[in-house]
């Protein structure tokens, strides 16, 4: 059985300085990593002999406007069905150059994911097999999830009071 703190004392003792930080929160482990690691860890952490996290759950995109070299995420759920166990990894990268390599070649599942988080926060994965627009519509030269639009439109006129009785 693999145990938080077998787990979070091997990776840390693989990777070392490239280990920013281990919280965990509601028993599952996040890993907060430099995105030079990423590759490795997530082909160590498949094909460790115990741990054997063999299946990408979810790769999804976040943006934090106010972290500064920081704005964009990528946050990776991997699952290990032998042992039963979820972890999360989060890189950051910065908003002028969001790269960072693909794990299509490690996990098949991250093929669409990583389309989906393109298109919808601008991150690059470099190496991706076929990386384009696949939900948005194809000539719109903004990505929709970034922080960078106000929330409400104030040129509409159905959200004016006077439509309310106030």
């Amino acid at each position: 059985m693999v145990d938080n703190n077998v787990l979070s004392e091997a990776v840390h003792t693989q990777f070392g300085d490239d280990i920013l930080s281990i919280e965990e929160s509601y028993g599952m482990l996040d890993f907060i990593v430099t995105k030079n690691i990423i590759i490795d860890l997530l082909s160590w952490l498949k094909q460790h002999d115990t741990f054997k996290f063999n299946f990408l759950t979810s790769l999804c995109g976040v943006h934090y406007p106010d972290k500064e070299n920081h704005e964009l995420s990528v946050v990776y759920h991997l699952y290990s069905m032998t042992n039963n166990v979820r972890i999360r990894i989060h890189t950051f990268l910065p908003i002028t150059k969001p790269e960072i390599p693909t794990v299509t070649h490690l996990y098949p599942t991250a093929n669409w994911m990583e389309r989906e988080t393109f298109d919808f926060f601008g991150i690059l994965f470099k190496g991706h097999p076929n990386l384009k627009i696949i939900l948005n519509v194809e000539d719109m030269d903004y990505h929709p999830m970034l922080k960078q639009y106000p929330l409400v439109d104030n040129t509409r006129t159905d959200k004016d009071d006077k439509y309310f009785g106030r």
